[in-house]
């Protein structure tokens, strides 16, 4: 028996480790080819090595992507602090404070996620005109934040139905009110929700292309729409291009490499289940 546990381990790893490096292929063909110069990126030559490790890749790509790299900063934090902070409310509501009708509008908000994008571009674009917000940052983080509402209320929802009713209702035999309640038990026993949420949302809103690319023009676009533009129109410059990718990847990379161990522990305290 313990013969066969270690073959039937062995297998799973070889399997496992096989699939990654499939995965990491097209990571492999990228790095490889943001460090070769223009001279050697050809196509039959994409799996070889560079010579020596060429900069100035990385140095066009960041000179070209900064101003957006700043834009998707600005876009991206606030967007993602809102969203966590109206999720967690509209959950702590939604699992402990039920009113008439409560659930009908719960799974109302959750039919949001659902909805294409594409399908409201025409009136979205039409709506922000009329407030003044289109082709502007804030006008960005607003429709990230309306829609991000329904999985955010989602994840925190099924956290909170999580968290035993008898701690509200000690703390109302306490004198504490809605806020109280939320600030002193709710919000501190929600970090990991924080955690889970917010990886979610930070990657979804810096990932966006869609509505970057119809709500914005040039100054005020991310840089995943600056990114499609690196391109040119006459000569690609592989090696710029993949530099940028590369660059553009990293904010997201960061997050779930110094948050990754929060995340994995959020999902396992039931943060979607459900």
């Amino acid at each position: 028996m313990p013969t066969y546990s270690r073959a039937n381990r062995a297998v799973t790893y070889a399997l496992l480790t096989l699939f990654s490096l499939f995965f990491l292929i097209p990571i492999y063909v990228m790095a490889v080819t943001s460090f070769k110069s223009l001279d050697e990126v050809t196509l039959d030559r994409m799996w070889e090595l560079p010579s020596a490790l060429h900069l100035s890749g990385y140095g066009e790509a960041l000179k070209k992507l900064a101003p957006n790299l700043l834009n998707s900063v600005y876009l991206a934090v606030p967007a993602t602090v809102i969203s966590c902070l109206l999720g967690s409310l509209n959950g702590y509501v939604f699992a402990k404070w039920k009113f008439r009708g409560s659930d009908i509008l719960f799974v109302c908000i959750l039919f949001g996620m659902f909805i294409p994008y594409q399908s409201i571009l025409i009136p979205l674009i039409q709506f922000m005109q009329a407030i003044r917000l289109y082709n502007t940052i804030p006008g960005l983080i607003l429709v990230h934040v309306i829609y991000g509402i329904p999985i955010t209320t989602l994840i925190f929802r099924n956290f909170y139905a999580g968290i035993p009713t008898e701690l509200l209702e000690s703390a109302k035999i306490d004198g504490a009110g809605f806020f109280g309640i939320y600030r002193h038990i709710f919000f501190p026993l929600s970090m990991t929700g924080f955690v889970v949420v917010g990886i979610w949302q930070f990657t979804s809103v810096w990932n966006e292309f869609l509505f970057a690319v119809t709500l914005t023009t040039q100054k005020q676009q991310p840089i995943m729409v600056a990114l499609q533009n690196l391109s040119g129109s006459q000569v690609v410059h592989w090696n710029v291009q993949m530099a940028g990718a590369l660059l553009a990847a990293l904010p997201t990379l960061l997050v779930y490499v110094f948050l990754s161990r929060y995340f994995v522990k959020g999902l396992l305290a039931g943060s979607i289940k459900g």
